[in-house]
């Protein structure tokens, strides 16, 4: 079973930046795609980027551009990076992956942009 453990939210104003961490209990390097999701108060939760092993990213049109995803291997870990933050931004962001057939989910991180 996989724990997921994501970090690096915060509060952060209009236009900053923070890099948000996913750390896995065990090695990605055989986890084909990564993937983080935002969930903002009273909202459905959302896909926002997406990472494979091959390297090839993905993200939702409110963020491209401003968002980078990316992984470590070495670290078991991903990341996202996000720059120029917009108060839409906020919301609890989680990590997920699927492996083994099984889906698996972290407990998420907060992300509040102020205005």
């Amino acid at each position: 079973q996989v724990q997921l453990v994501e970090s690096g939210g915060g509060l952060v104003q209009a236009g900053g930046s923070l890099r948000l961490s996913c750390a896995a209990s065990e090695s990605i390097s055989s986890i084909n795609s990564m993937t983080w999701y935002r969930q903002a108060p009273g909202k459905q939760r959302e896909w926002v980027a997406r990472i494979f092993s091959a390297g090839i990213t993905t993200y939702t049109n409110s963020v491209r551009g401003r968002f980078t995803i990316s992984r470590d291997n070495a670290k078991n870990t991903m990341y996202l990076q996000m720059n120029s933050l917009k108060p839409e931004d906020t919301a609890v962001y989680f990590c997920q992956v699927v492996t083994n057939f099984q889906n698996y989910w972290g407990q998420g991180t907060q992300v509040t942009v102020s205005s």
